[in-house]
């Protein structure tokens, strides 16, 4: 006989209640009510639920950090059913199940399922339901935390790329505000030594000098820091200022035209003289600089516009890879340098378009690259090519990593699987990959060995 109070509790569940009672009366025979004090696990992480829970009441949660902090992503409640349900695959849980508070559960044990489809129709139609339901809100959850965890990537492979020519072109802006002030000041004093015509026609010689390109200045560090001394040596022989010597080192002048200079415009004209020739070098290098810095930025800028499409629709659209793969490469910039990777991409010059949503795409490239780079040790080698093949374009990226162990490489595509510490991979990039390549008629391979391994992707070309 089924205890009376379950078999009314089971009466006024909210899902479960309007099954007949002889199907209440089933679960209640066959069922172990077990109560959870807060804190307590039911599921572990990474193990399938071994019994269908029906909640009576309290909260039990599953948490995950998928690199965007620790949140929620399942709930149940009194009124609600979990655990394995009738058809399931049984996937593992990608968190602990734990009880917030208090928690009353009926588990029903997996074994009893194929019997409760065959006895209890109207429970089994409700709890497929309910299996379609989490599966929906599983879905629309890993997709959301993996586009964060992917914004994420990109916003900090944005922030290093965009530091060092952001900085650099603050830095050049503050000096050439100085160096606009010193030329001000050294023409100031020229003017006041009122020179001859003569005088002006050495110094703008030499100041021509100065713009020149300058071909044959010594490119290593070594050869410079000589150049600098040798100069500075000499403005401190014929009293000026030493502070000179940096920027006209830099050009080509030469130590003969400071003779000649120092010849023609001697005593106290000289000091102010190479002050302006020096402040109008610096100007225009730091110009240079700050045009320079700035043309990275705009690049940067057009990368990301392109890599994430956001001046297109999200429909299919001939899609150039080759771009997508590029700006992939551009985004992960910081961490190709900081692992000294080298990376190569061998595209034929006539590779036709993809037909695909470029965004989405470009999750692919971004996952499988930055996985690859992940892969490699330091200074190890990242290859991506693409080729057409029996009429579908095929884009192989391959690494020189360690290679994926057997005992996982059946796992690697499965929802929260990883092998990164917690907290550093989702266990979603390669499951999200998969469903993008799906819905894209497309499809993914790998294979690995030590010091190979090859992930090869497969995408319909444009119509």
């Amino acid at each position: 006989m089924a205890d009376p109070d379950l078999l009314a509790r089971l009466g006024t569940h909210r899902s479960l209640g309007s099954a007949p009672v002889v199907e209440h009366a089933w679960l209640a025979a066959r069922g172990t009510l077990r109560s959870l004090a807060t804190g307590d696990v039911l599921t572990q992480r990474g193990l399938p639920a071994a019994n269908l829970h029906i909640f009576f009441s309290g909260v039990v949660v599953i948490r995950v950090d998928r690199g965007v902090g620790s949140h929620k992503i399942f709930e149940w409640r009194g009124g609600d059913v979990g655990g394995m349900l009738p058809y399931s695959r049984g996937a593992r849980a990608p968190g602990d199940a734990v009880a917030e508070e208090p928690t009353d559960v009926l588990l029903l044990p997996n074994d009893c399922l194929p019997d409760l489809i065959r006895h209890c129709p109207s429970v089994t139609a409700t709890l497929v339901h309910v299996m379609v339901d989490r599966a929906r809100q599983f879905n629309v959850a890993e997709l959301r935390d993996e586009k964060l965890v992917s914004l994420g990537r990109l916003a900090a492979g944005l922030a290093h790329e965009l530091n060092n020519p952001a900085s650099a072109a603050v830095r050049s802006a503050k000096l050439l505000a100085e160096g606009l002030g010193a030329a001000e000041a050294a023409a100031t004093a020229i003017g006041a030594a009122r020179l001859s015509d003569e005088q002006w026609a050495v110094i703008n010689l030499v100041r021509a000098q100065c713009l020149a390109p300058a071909d044959s200045a010594p490119r290593s560090a070594i050869a410079r820091a000589d150049r600098e001394d040798a100069i500075g040596d000499w403005l401190t022989d014929h009293g000026a200022n030493e502070g000179c010597a940096a920027p006209l080192a830099e050009t080509g002048l030469t130590i003969e035209s400071l003779d000649r200079l120092a010849a023609s415009v001697g005593g106290s004209a000289l000091d102010p003289t190479l002050r302006w020739l020096s402040a109008g070098c610096l100007v225009r290098t730091l110009a240079s600089e700050i045009e320079m810095a700035t043309s990275r930025i705009y690049d940067l800028v057009d990368s990301v516009k392109g890599f994430t499409f956001m001046d297109h629709a999200p429909t299919p659209e001939p899609v150039d890879v080759r771009r997508g793969i590029r700006d992939t490469f551009t985004m992960l910039g910081a961490k190709i340098r900081s692992r000294s990777a080298e990376v190569e991409a061998e595209f034929p010059a006539d590779l036709p378009s993809a037909h695909a949503v470029g965004a989405e795409l470009n999750q692919v490239w971004m996952n499988l690259i930055d996985n690859a780079l992940d892969a490699i040790a330091t200074g190890g080698h990242v290859t991506v090519a693409a080729t057409v093949e029996r009429h579908r374009l095929v884009v192989r990226v391959t690494d020189d990593g360690a290679g994926i162990p057997a005992e996982i490489a059946d796992r690697i595509f499965e929802p929260f699987f990883t092998t990164k510490d917690v907290g550093k991979g989702t266990g979603l990039g390669l499951d999200i990959v998969r469903r993008i390549l799906r819905r894209h008629d497309g499809e993914i391979e790998v294979e690995s060995r030590p010091g190979h391994t090859q992930f090869t992707v497969s995408l319909p070309l444009a119509r």
